[in-house]
């Protein structure tokens, strides 16, 4: 491997950023993907549909993973989610799942803090594996996506590589706050008082 050459570092970092974020969330994925973007169309290094293609894969085997070991102990999960919350509340839950559950796994993967918690409660009330599948598929393109254009229109302002991802990264942090922000407060105003 030539260490040298920025693709032999850059794909398997996409990759593997996108995936360690999408099982544990401590990597700011969307960030790994505006960047790596910004970097694809502001120089030769990297192949932009490569970048969405490895963003894309890192997060559905990250989402097929978060998914997949609670579902495998689905009897614990659902025990564990299930003290937690009063049985009306785990049956509308089931109810929704069984009519709109790709949906939810769509929505849970675009919204910022969703996904983690939409493919916990799907494992735990045995949302079938047929549909997650695809749903997690679908759900993943839109987002890979979705971050590698929001990295090239803020980082294609800037002639310098260097400077077109530090702020590609940095609007696709702060995106992902506001939009963090918006979800607790949008949270705290149907709570009943």
């Amino acid at each position: 491997m030539n260490w040298t050459d920025p693709a032999a570092i850059g794909y398997p970092a996409v990759f593997g950023g996108v995936l360690l974020g999408s099982i544990v969330p401590v990597v700011p994925t969307g960030a790994v993907v505006g960047a790596a973007a910004v970097v694809a169309t502001t120089t030769g290094h990297l192949s932009l549909p490569l970048v969405i293609v490895l963003a894309t894969l890192g997060a559905y085997v990250g989402d097929v993973v978060t998914f997949g070991i609670p579902r495998l102990g689905s009897e614990a999960a659902f025990r564990w989610i299930s003290r937690r919350q009063p049985a009306e509340r785990l049956d509308k839950a089931r109810e929704q799942f069984a009519r709109r559950g790709w949906q939810l796994v769509v929505i849970g993967r675009l919204v910022p803090a969703g996904r983690i918690p939409v493919l916990l409660a799907a494992a735990a009330l045995s949302y079938p594996w047929r549909r997650l599948l695809p749903a997690a598929l679908g759900a993943c393109v839109l987002w890979a996506t979705a971050y590698a254009l929001l990295g090239i229109l803020s980082g294609g302002l800037f002639d310098s590589p260097l400077v077109a991802t530090l702020l590609a990264t940095v609007l696709v942090l702060l995106v992902t706050v506001l939009a963090n922000l918006i979800a607790r407060w949008r949270r705290r105003t149907k709570e009943p008082v």
